[in-house]
């Protein structure tokens, strides 16, 4: 890949990435395991295996599936913490680490070699290791997946309107400030307003109205798209909120819009047959 698209992550002057992603900060939610199975998995892939995060409740019953893609920053406490809190709710939360093969980005205290290995990972593999995830689901965590959904952050964001557009089987998906738009490039040819018009499942898209990297024009643009197509499928903009601003761990969180953010979610998962 011959550029990378920047994104923000708040980062203020003289911060370094562990300033601005600390191990836990004073808003961080911390989602305990009572009454859960929960805990590191391994998941076959069409070519070798990835690691991954799972919970779900612990009991026999079979559960809905949602899908949690992370942001460039790995498989790390927050996204564990996300896959928790949705099965709390009752779901089978599987999180594939989506970056491991082109690199271990929790080696980095600085952004750009995050971003580098963030934007070489071709959206190809990344469909390929969700749908393996979703197989995982099924076959380990007693997981129906006629009722899947997927959520994602920034990064992941993205990837859930890609992975709507792929995934026939898919019920519904909710992407947290993901990039709209960019440059098509080898590994990530397609943007979310590019396949507007093939989803496969309604996306609700969750975006902030401060969000330096993704300019309302943009929200419009696909708004207009969705709407000529007859989806369902839109987005809601909260006033004032930065990105990131469901990330409880970073200066960004802002704890109205994340509260309303995550009920709107669940609702949409609901109404939508994951659940």
């Amino acid at each position: 890949m011959n550029s990378f698209i920047p994104i923000t992550i708040s980062l203020l002057p003289g911060e370094t990435l562990t300033d601005a992603v600390p191990a836990q900060a004073s808003s961080t939610i911390v989602t305990g395991t009572d009454g859960l199975d929960a805990g590191e998995i391994t998941i076959n892939t069409d070519s070798e295996t990835i690691p991954g995060y799972w919970a779900r409740p612990a009991d026999s019953e079979k559960r809905p599936v949602v899908l949690v893609v992370m942001e460039i920053f790995g498989l790390h406490a927050y996204i564990r913490d996300i896959c928790r809190r949705l099965a709390k709710q009752g779901y089978v939360a599987v999180a594939p680490e989506l970056l491991i093969r082109q690199g271990d980005v929790t080696q980095f205290t600085e952004i750009e070699p995050i971003r580098k290995i963030a934007y070489s990972v071709p959206d190809t593999q990344a469909r390929a290791d969700l749908d393996a995830a979703v197989r995982w689901a099924s076959a380990h965590g007693n997981g129906d997946t006629r009722r899947l959904g997927i959520t994602g952050f920034c990064w992941g964001g993205r990837a859930v309107w890609l992975y709507s557009a792929h995934n026939p089987d898919l019920k519904a998906g909710v992407a947290w400030y993901g990039r709209l738009t960019g440059e098509a490039t080898q590994a990530m040819p397609r943007w979310p307003v590019d396949v507007a018009g093939e989803l496969n499942a309604p996306v609700l898209g969750l975006y902030g109205e401060q969000d330096a990297g993704i300019p309302l024009d943009t929200v419009d643009r696909i708004n207009a798209l969705l709407k000529e197509a007859g989806s369902p499928s839109h987005i809601v903009v909260y006033p004032g909120a930065e990105h990131g601003f469901h990330a409880d761990y970073r200066p960004s969180y802002q704890c109205k819009a994340a509260t309303e953010g995550w009920e709107r979610m669940l609702g949409w998962f609901r109404e939508n047959g994951v659940g």
